[in-house]
């Protein structure tokens, strides 16, 4: 599927950005079927927020026990002082996970097939294995910034291998919280590990190399229907959102079965829901 241009591209800049890999009919499909989830959710089940500038703070056993569920997190300024929600649900969930893609059909077939399979295959996963998925909803006016981070501090494996599939479902501009990233970030060391402790989870500080600043990083403004793929030692980010336009975006987190899963990884899976790939 990719060049070879696209692949040095890759081992260079650490992603790459796929325009139009994705249909309006199948991203419509998968809006609806997220609304569905969202309109079925019944805040009295938990009023977890979810935000990645405090992980440990938010390690409750909801979040712990979602790795092979689906269910529905708020955003960190969903609710006022006295904890009622400011606005109606569906603009108040920050995000859905982590399950979708192995219990949802409509999830699921958005999230595999021969085009994916090949992709993983062009970017080196040659047993990939999709341990996460995540609706992010980063809604209008509250939806929350996601500070610097990479994606292997959540999913560690010797080698790393850690791959993220992003895929825009919405435009992404500058204004409603585009994804930010180092081009290159990808060849630094790892920075930190969001590992098991204890029934919750919390950082461990591996390396003090400082995040990029506003001379490095670059945005990925991108249109609906966009993949990016990137490297799991790639820095990245995203503003909050403060504009009136939403950016709902999907991600898949992927490793490879030939690279050793941690099991201090917060996110592990039973033989209840065994791990699978693209196919």
């Amino acid at each position: 599927m990719l060049t070879e241009t696209q692949q040095q591209q890759y081992q260079q800049d650490g992603y790459l950005v796929l325009p139009n890999f994705k249909t309006a009919a199948e991203i419509a499909a998968l809006r609806e079927r997220a609304e569905a989830i969202v309109e079925a959710f019944d805040p009295g089940e938990s009023r977890a927020i979810f935000t990645t500038n405090e992980q440990s703070r938010h390690t409750d056993d909801y979040f712990m026990g979602s790795a092979d569920k689906i269910r529905c997190f708020f955003e960190e300024e969903a609710f006022d002082a006295e904890g009622r929600l400011r606005q109606a649900k569906a603009l108040s969930i920050n995000k859905i996970g982590h399950a979708m893609h192995d219990l949802d059909p409509v999830f699921e077939r958005f999230s595999r097939g021969p085009a994916l399979a090949e992709l993983a295959r062009d970017l080196g996963l040659s047993a990939p294995q999709i341990w996460q998925s995540m609706y992010i909803f980063k809604q209008p006016g509250i939806g929350g910034e996601v500070g610097w981070h990479q994606d292997a501090s959540f999913f560690d494996t010797t080698p790393i291998t850690v791959t993220t599939f992003w895929f825009a479902l919405e435009d992404a501009t500058l204004n409603n919280g585009c994804l930010w990233t180092e081009p290159g970030g990808h060849r630094g060391p790892l920075r930190e590990r969001f590992v098991k402790q204890g029934a919750g989870a919390g950082m461990e500080k591996l390396d003090a190399t400082p995040w990029p600043d506003g001379s490095r990083a670059v945005p990925l403004e991108c249109a609906a229907g966009t993949l990016v793929v990137f490297h799991g030692l790639l820095p990245h980010y995203s503003a909050a959102n403060r504009s009136a336009q939403s950016r709902h975006a999907y991600t898949l987190h992927v490793t490879d079965a030939s690279s050793a899963y941690s099991p201090r990884n917060w996110l592990q899976r039973g033989a209840e829901l065994p791990v699978r790939g693209f196919v």
